[in-house]
C-alpha cells in the first residue's frame, strides 16, 4: 500500500510504462472511444495519438503544402483530453476522443530491484512514519511519525529531483498562428 502510494505521487521513470491501449465494448455518449485501462497503472500520465512523434508533439502540415514537418523539429502539443472511469464490467476505462490511443502511465512495479536509492529511502521513511504510531504509543509515536514523515519529504524532493535529471525533453513545437505566418 505504501509502495503503491509513493509510486503515485509521482511518474517516477523505472515505473513509466507505455502501451496501446485496447477498445471495449463499452459505449458512452460524451466520448467516442472507451478503452480498457491497464491492470498494474497505479496513475496515467499522459493520452496520445499513436501519430505522436514524441510524448509532446505530434508533426503539423506545413502551410500552403502537402508536407508534414519534419518530426521533432516542428509540431503540436500532443496530449489528448481523457477521463478515467468505470466500465460496465466494473473494470478501470479510459474514455477519450482519440483513435488509436497510446498510454503512457505508471505502473505498479513490485520488484524492488528496479527501484531507485532515493525511492528506496523515500519509501523506508514512509512506511516507518506509518508504523511509529502503532508500534510506539502516546506522544512519542506521534513524534516520532511526524519526524520519519518530515525526513521522507526531504528525500522525496531529491528523489524527485533525481528521476527528473535522467531524462532530456526538447520539445519543439509551434502553435499554429506562428506556423501560418
Amino acid at each position: 500500500m505504501a509502495r503503491n502510494e509513493l509510486l503515485e505521487m509521482y511518474s517516477w521513470g523505472f515505473a513509466t510504462k507505455r502501451v496501446a491501449l485496447a477498445l471495449t465494448t463499452d459505449m458512452v455518449s460524451s466520448w467516442q472511444y472507451v478503452y480498457e485501462a491497464p491492470a498494474d497503472s497505479v496513475s496515467p500520465q499522459v493520452v496520445l495519438s499513436a501519430g505522436a512523434g514524441d510524448d509532446w508533439s505530434t508533426p503539423i502540415m506545413l502551410p500552403n503544402t502537402l508536407t508534414y514537418a519534419t518530426t521533432g523539429t516542428m509540431g503540436v502539443y500532443a496530449p489528448q483530453p481523457y477521463r478515467m472511469g468505470q466500465g460496465s464490467t466494473g473494470a478501470t476505462v479510459i474514455y477519450t476522443n482519440t483513435p488509436d490511443a497510446v498510454l503512457i502511465y505508471t505502473a505498479i512495479v513490485s520488484d524492488p530491484s528496479r527501484f531507485s536509492p532515493l525511492f528506496i529511502s523515500t519509501l523506508s521513511y514512509f512506511l516507518a512514519a506509518k508504523l511509529a504510531g502503532p508500534i510506539i504509543k502516546g506522544q512519542e509515536g506521534r513524534a516520532v511519525a511526524a519526524q520519519m514523515l518530515k525526513l521522507g519529504q526531504d528525500v522525496y524532493s531529491r528523489a524527485v529531483e533525481s528521476d527528473a535529471n535522467q531524462q532530456r525533453t526538447d520539445i519543439k513545437q509551434s502553435v499554429s498562428w506562428q506556423v501560418n505566418r
